[in-house]
Order: structure tokens, then C-alpha cells, then sequence
């Protein structure tokens, strides 16, 4: 299945990297010709642009809720999105309402799309690092990934 793993996010926003981060780590350790790992500064609308191509997007995120704990990982799918609009946090516009916006001009998106998000404490501060509970959670969502795409997947 075409696959696309697709981190995004602002590298040099704190926290809002984190999904550069774990696009970055699994680019060492996932290879299948059908998998293409990707990092993207891009809002909910560029998402038009990357996905038409793929049979099946996991895409890792920030987010900020009101009760999250810094660090929490959220498996979404396109249910979810659909449901509340997941917006991420320094975007213009979300996941969820790009991929409507999509549907009704007829792109062709992927059928299975999946969202790691992961819950931020900083999305302000321009720094490079991610803060340590987010640092923690980016080695628990590579593996959940990689669980996801199969272990054929996986470099040796």
C-alpha cells in the first residue's frame, strides 16, 4: 500500500517540531519502496498538495487540548477529524476541514489516514529542542508507527 508517513510542523517552534522529529527518526529505520517518510511546514490546505498520490497517510502532529498532559499521544483517524476538527496548533486551518474541503473538490485523498498527536507544552518559544515530555513521547510514537506500517517495512 502507498504510504505516506508525513511529519509536521515548525522545526524551530519548540514543540511544534515534534512531528518533524519523529519523521526524522523514522526515515533511518523504515524502508519499503512504498513508504515515503516526509517533514512539511505546512497547513491543513498544503495537505492537498502532498496526499493525492497515497493509498494511506499517517501524519504526526503537536496539538494542545484543554485537560492534555504534555507528552500524550493521540491516535486519531479520519473519523475523529471529522467529528471535532482536530486543529493543530500553529496551522491555519485543520486536518479534519481540508480533508472535507478535498472531498468536495474531488481530490483524490487517501482512504486511511491516521494522525499521531502529540500533546505540547511550548509552541511559542523558538528553540530547536522539543521539551523533555515531548522528547520522551517522540521514541513511544516512532514505535507506534512502525507498528502501524508492519515490520516488512523496517531497515535491518
Amino acid at each position: 500500500m502507498k504510504t505516506l508517513i508525513l511529519g509536521l510542523g515548525n522545526s524551530i517552534r519548540c514543540d511544534d517540531g515534534v512531528g518533524n522529529r519523529v519523521a526524522q527518526a523514522l526515515e533511518s529505520k523504515v524502508h519499503d519502496p512504498e513508504i515515503t517518510v516526509m517533514e512539511a511546514n505546512a497547513d491543513g490546505l498544503s495537505l492537498l498538495d502532498l496526499l493525492p498520490e497515497y493509498e494511506r497517510a499517517i501524519i504526526i502532529d503537536a496539538i494542545e487540548t484543554p485537560q492534555g498532559k504534555a507528552g500524550q499521544i493521540y491516535r486519531l483517524d479520519k473519523q475523529d477529524l471529522v467529528s471535532y476538527d482536530y486543529t493543530p496548533t500553529t496551522h491555519n486551518v485543520g486536518i479534519g476541514t481540508a480533508l472535507q474541503l478535498g472531498n468536495k473538490l474531488g481530490v483524490t485523498l487517501p482512504e486511511d489516514v491516521i494522525i499521531f498527536a502529540v500533546e505540547v507544552a511550548d509552541v511559542i518559544s523558538f528553540s530547536q529542542e522539543l521539551t523533555p515530555k515531548v522528547e520522551e513521547a517522540v521514541p513511544r510514537v516512532v514505535k507506534m508507527i512502525l507498528q502501524e506500517v508492519g515490520s516488512q517495512s523496517l531497515k535491518h
